[in-house]
């Protein structure tokens, strides 16, 4: 665990729990930096000062708030410690409310856990246990970075999370966007019960385990084959062509590809440990050709459908790709 970012307490009623934050999240995104394109060294960027024309080092900048064009007042970090609120060291609650009640807020700027200090841990088991016994979440106010933040408090396995939110007045309006109307878009009952029928088809429970950064993935992995010197391959663009397809049709092939897929998956596994080789190979082909006659026909609408003739094309190609001995003669026992 990193070095903790925040020391105070949880104050409610008289009660104070002495404790720490530490960050709960951290960025895994791929970092880029600013190099000359000439001789590829690396730019430096630097503190400079028009008036004296020079780079000057931290050590002789200090913070200055703009009250008017051009005119500063500098504020120095005792000022900063002199600021007259208890949230400065302390995560105040102002009232507990029901867990639902938050349920639709999803302007989170940050989440923190709380470490309890050695003289605080009955209290704050405590007040964590109560917490989610009763379904409540803490609203609450602290002071992170020079910002006062609202908050929420609740249970989190075996700490509890604070996640700071945005101000009412920091959240845009969805009024300042252009909306169809909802008789606008003049859905018929048949469409709307299909788009029923795919939602209720591809609802499951969410495991978060099963998903990951792909973009960052095949980002690293065009960095490493550079690194290496080796030569990057881009993907093939899309073949174009073929007819449009309307609303109606794409959700009735969405819902029968989306029911498949829940019960195919199971007996694909089976399968696959039940087979020979051989056979094993016979359904690979053959289920890549399936797999691509269904995304042939499961064009989002307004795109294109990828012609008969492009869909036999990538059928032998499926065939040659997974192609082994005693294949072909699978193939052809199959079809005699």
């Amino acid at each position: 665990m990193p070095r903790s970012m925040w020391r105070g307490a949880i104050q409610f009623g008289l009660v104070t729990i002495p404790l720490r934050l530490f960050l709960a999240t951290e960025s895994k995104g791929v970092s880029f930096n600013m190099l000359h394109a000439e001789c590829l060294s690396r730019v430096q960027m630097r503190t400079w000062c028009p008036v004296h024309e020079r780079a000057v080092p931290r050590s002789e900048t200090v913070k200055g708030y703009e009250y008017a064009p051009g005119q500063y007042v500098v504020v120095t970090d005792a000022d900063l410690e002199a600021v007259p609120l208890k949230t400065v060291r302390a995560i105040e609650i102002d009232r507990f409310v029901p867990a639902s009640d938050l349920a639709a807020m999803r302007f989170v700027k940050q989440a923190y856990y709380l470490e309890p200090e050695a003289l605080g841990r009955k209290a704050f088991s405590l007040l964590r246990d109560v917490l989610a016994e009763r379904g409540l979440v803490a609203i609450c106010k602290v002071v992170i970075t020079n910002r006062e933040h609202l908050a929420a408090l609740d249970p989190f396995g075996g700490t509890m999370l604070l996640s700071t939110l945005y101000w009412p007045d920091e959240i845009r309006s969805p009024a300042e966007l252009d909306l169809p109307a909802e008789d606008a878009a003049q859905v018929r009952p048949a469409e709307r019960a299909m788009a029923d029928q795919l939602v209720a088809a591809m609802t499951e429970s969410f495991d978060a385990a099963a998903y990951r950064d792909e973009y960052r993935d095949a980002l690293l992995a065009i960095i490493e084959a550079k690194a290496a010197g080796q030569e990057t391959v881009a993907p093939e663009a899309p073949a174009e062509g073929g007819t449009v397809i309307d609303l109606m049709a794409a959700l009735e092939a969405s819902v029968a590809a989306a029911r498949a897929a829940r019960t195919e998956r199971p007996v694909a596994i089976e399968s696959a440990a039940a087979t020979t080789a051989g056979d094993a190979q016979v359904e690979t082909i053959e289920g890549a050709a399936a797999a691509a006659e269904r995304a042939a026909s499961l064009a989002p609408v307004g795109e294109t459908v990828e012609p008969a003739a492009a869909r036999r094309r990538s059928k032998a190609a499926a065939a040659r790709t997974a192609g082994a001995p005693g294949t072909a003669g699978a193939r052809r026992r199959k079809t005699a």
